[in-house]
């Protein structure tokens, strides 16, 4: 698990701070219609965020070449 935890830090860390990110989007900007899909609801624009956050950070990660 720890491995896991390792190898992945950067992703966690952008779906974390996408997640926040969602939701102060949908705080301060966010519609209050249902006309808008993503940002009329805190949790589908925080969702939303997180793993746009989580993709962004994860091309970051560095592959680690396996000896042969």
């Amino acid at each position: 698990m720890k491995k896991f935890v390792k190898n992945n830090y950067l992703t966690f860390v952008g779906v974390g701070l996408g997640a926040v990110a969602g939701f102060l989007y949908w705080l301060q900007i966010g519609c209050d219609s249902a006309n808008c899909a993503i940002t009329s609801d805190p949790i589908n624009s925080t969702i939303y965020w997180a793993l746009m956050g989580g993709l962004i950070l994860n091309m970051f990660k560095k592959d680690k070449k396996e000896a042969v």
